[in-house]
């Protein structure tokens, strides 16, 4: 059985990933030193997606999650739905995240696009390999690379901040007051994760006592480490590929950036594998008629997208906000399931959370396509021939 602290760290290590090595740079980009309110808007949203994510997992314990909570409030096409957002959504934000994990190794030997492309594909190839042989990177390791990542950015933020220039805090809103939603919608990919505290739930001795504990300490972590990290970006010019590795090298220098590369590529690797193998078995539910291993068609996309990203004719936030906008639709009809099949106090949770997910949906813009292309192409009538086979939704 897991301890309130082992839970807590679990917490952590579910919304800790590599999105926050490159992210932050990307928003103070986008919205400029305002970016640091969209940071502010999405710690006030964990809250109540937390709360709620924890509710749904005491009140309806199901290995299936938020697409089992879709087809408990909405029925099989919800369910249908929200799982290929999921899973479409692994497959377009794997090479992303490879890249960024690429974009720190050709940092640290040197190189250019190139190597950072060649680094992505030999992330995304060991990922597969790994899969193929059956491998899987354990929670503890998983834990231990969120511990670490966690104390990177903290020694980053703690670092980087005496150096940072209050000149760069002026213009505050250098691109007008909407950009702080299209931040948001960048930094959406750093937190993802508060699901995890419905999978939590078989594994507490006393699951209402210890989970709000666990989100209790959560939260405190990320808000610190989140809020530190947004400050120190601000205030340090991070206008590179490596902003995490810029921070690092403006407190600790040029052994900094070593030790940001390398922790990079670990969790990137770490990450992607997990991520894949929860693609994997979602896939085999999905399409149980599927006579093709789910690895085929993730290595046929990744190599699709890697060519682009290595012709510089598509980047690496285009793959982002894809990625963000089919997650945040998984969590938009989580969070109306939770409305539905909630009461009391975390009721009013979903409704809150539901309310600013459909917010920071609306910024989306062009990116909701993605989504909608989806949900419509997963719901089409199958053809006569197949009508009779079995339809399984997601589990």
């Amino acid at each position: 059985m897991l301890s309130t602290r082992s839970a807590t760290a679990l917490y952590v290590g579910a919304v800790l990933g590599p999105g926050v090595t490159y992210l932050p740079a990307l928003a103070a980009r986008e919205a400029g030193p305002a970016s640091l309110l969209a940071w502010v808007g999405l710690l006030a949203l964990s809250v109540p997606l937390a709360v709620a994510f924890a509710a749904l997992g005491i009140r309806h314990p199901d290995a299936g999650g938020t697409a089992s909570y879709a087809r408990t409030a909405f029925g099989p096409r919800a369910a249908r739905a929200t799982g290929w957002w999921f899973l479409i959504g692994v497959a377009v934000g794997a090479p992303a995240v490879a890249m960024i994990g690429g974009f720190y190794v050709a940092e640290l030997v040197g190189g250019g696009r190139e190597t950072a492309v060649v680094a992505a594909a030999a992330m995304i190839a060991v990922v597969i390999v790994a899969n193929a042989a059956s491998l899987r990177t354990t929670a503890r390791l998983q834990l231990v690379l969120a511990a670490v990542l966690a104390g990177l950015l903290l020694v980053a933020s703690l670092a980087a901040l005496p150096h940072g220039s209050a000149e760069r805090w002026t213009p505050f809103a250098p691109h007008g007051w909407a950009a702080i939603g299209t931040a948001a919608t960048v930094l959406m990919f750093s937190f993802f994760g508060w699901e995890a505290g419905s999978h939590l739930v078989g594994d507490l001795k006393d699951p209402r006592r210890q989970l709000p504990r666990a989100l209790a300490g959560a939260l405190a972590v990320i808000v610190v480490l989140y809020l530190g990290l947004a400050v120190a970006t601000i205030g340090i010019d991070t206008s590179s590929d490596v902003p995490l590795a810029d921070l690092m090298a403006a407190g600790l220098g040029a052994p900094g950036r070593t030790i940001t590369a390398g922790l990079a590529v670990l969790l990137t690797v770490g990450v992607m594998n997990t991520y894949v193998a929860a693609a994997g078995r979602l896939f085999g539910t999905l399409a149980p008629q599927a006579r093709v291993t789910p690895l085929l068609p993730f290595a046929l996309l990744a190599a699709g997208l890697l060519v682009p990203l290595a012709l510089d004719s598509l980047d690496v936030d285009a793959l982002m906000k894809a990625t963000s906008a089919a997650f945040v639709a998984v969590y938009i009809v989580a969070m109306a399931a939770g409305v539905r099949l909630l009461d009391g106090g975390a009721r009013i949770a979903a409704a809150i959370a539901l309310a600013a997910m459909l917010v920071v949906f609306a910024f989306f813009g062009t990116y909701l396509l993605v989504p909608a292309l989806i949900a419509l192409a997963v719901n089409l009538p199958r053809p006569r021939a197949l009508r009779r086979m079995p339809q399984t939704v997601a589990p």
